[in-house]
């Protein structure tokens, strides 16, 4: 309980001094200020002042275990809300756009970046496995949709574009959650599995996890349509997240997957069918809630997480070279695609700018390489994930509003 409050204290404290003075978007703007204090911490305790006050944050820091919290329960709820708010009617429209940017974008950015940077890393001294590559293009491969929304909206980018890139960051989330899996039992095993073997395992955890979540958003309806009880139905989406979530992993299919499908199909067919008024109101007031509370809280410990992660000066060169590659591997699954075949994709004009510098880098990256087993590649990967995952919230993120009004142009 202490912990808690400590974060939530701290998270309120820099959300008020964002909203007071830098009036960024909050996870941002609180993240801003988590790095920044941490940064100056370690400057002030190399200069031999108030090592007390590290030594309490670093402990702070590692009394939660960041992987375990979002990948066992944060990400369940940050997932539910934000499909929540994805209109189906609309998403029909670009099913076949989202499905190719968030499974076979992500798949082939996972490839890109291994292969890459197996072939790179050795010019700038370091060397890991094609394995450990390849894990590390199928953890940095899936994009955040927190931060960047909320500037699109800012910046008044066109709501089909806004659609595609937040649908397709709910998507691969849970595709590369999924290949994540695949490729640490690969580089466990120290065997390549075959095709019938990896197309299996990606049919049990994705199939399945589509096949639950929509079995989760029925039985929700039914529930919910057979009831007019506002605090009783904001139970059962509650419920849903977290015994669907629990029930998911037990049933070895992707929790992720069947949190976005469940979200969305509760989010319209349920909104539609089996909310009242007063409960429709209800359940996005608490469902915005607890994605604003819950994105602040991710925010602030990614901006501390520098405190605790492994740095080497000697790793410099390697986490620029690794943020040029997962740059140009955005740019290559999904601004090349979008901007070869704009009339198949069906989005505004210069719309493949905004989706090669929208790919921000998150929670879910840091989750994932902290998850691995403590060895060399481990020491390596986790300083060069961070790397990527600040630039592209601190500098993308701060940016797109920028890219977004020189590429898109207004409607006449």
């Amino acid at each position: 309980m202490d912990v808690i409050a400590a974060f939530l204290a701290l998270t309120a404290g820099f959300a008020y001094l964002n909203a007071r003075f830098l009036k960024l978007p909050m996870t941002i703007g609180v993240m801003a200020f988590a790095l920044g204090i941490s940064l100056l911490l370690v400057a002030i305790n190399a200069a031999g002042y108030l090592p007390a006050v590290r030594a309490y944050e670093e402990s702070l820091l590692r009394s939660v275990d960041f992987s375990e919290l979002l990948m066992q329960g944060m990400l369940s709820f940050l997932l539910f809300a934000g499909a929540l708010g994805v209109d189906l009617r609309r998403l029909r429209a670009f099913r076949f756009q989202v499905a190719a940017l968030a499974i076979f974008g992500t798949a082939l950015s996972t490839v890109l970046v291994g292969a890459a940077l197996w072939w790179a890393l050795p010019w700038v001294g370091l060397s890991l496995s094609l394995p450990h590559c390849l894990l590390f293009g199928a953890l940095i491969s899936p994009t955040d949709p927190i931060a960047v929304l909320g500037i699109l909206k800012s910046a008044g980018a066109p709501e089909d574009l806004e659609l595609v890139i937040t649908s397709e960051s709910l998507f691969n989330d849970g595709v590369g959650v999924v290949l994540f899996v695949l490729m640490l039992g690969l580089t466990a095993s120290g065997t390549t599995p075959t095709m019938g073997e990896a197309g299996m395992l990606l049919l049990r955890e994705a199939g399945g996890g589509i096949l639950f979540g929509l079995a989760l958003g029925f039985v929700g309806f039914r529930l919910m349509r057979s009831i007019d009880h506002y605090e009783a139905e904001v139970l059962i989406t509650l419920a849903m997240v977290v015994g669907g979530y629990a029930l998911a992993s037990h049933l070895h299919v992707s929790g992720p997957l069947a949190m976005v499908v469940a979200g969305v199909l509760t989010g319209n067919q349920s909104r539609e069918l089996a909310m009242s008024d007063e409960t429709r109101h209800h359940v996005d007031a608490f469902w915005h809630l607890i994605d604003g509370i819950l994105n602040a809280v991710l925010f602030v410990l990614i901006g501390m997480e520098v405190l605790i992660v492994p740095y080497d000066v000697g790793l410099l060169p390697a986490a620029i070279l690794v943020i040029a590659v997962t740059l140009l591997a955005r740019f290559l699954t999904a601004g090349l695609p979008v901007l070869l075949m704009h009339d198949t994709f069906g989005l505004p004009s210069g719309s493949w700018r905004v989706l090669s510098w929208s790919g921000l880098r998150g929670g879910i990256s840091v989750a994932l390489v902290l998850s691995l087993p403590a060895g060399e590649a481990r020491s390596v990967l986790i300083p060069l994930t961070y790397c990527v995952v600040v630039f592209s919230i601190l500098c993308q993120g701060l940016t797109i509003g920028t890219v977004v009004r020189h590429s898109i142009k207004p409607a006449a």
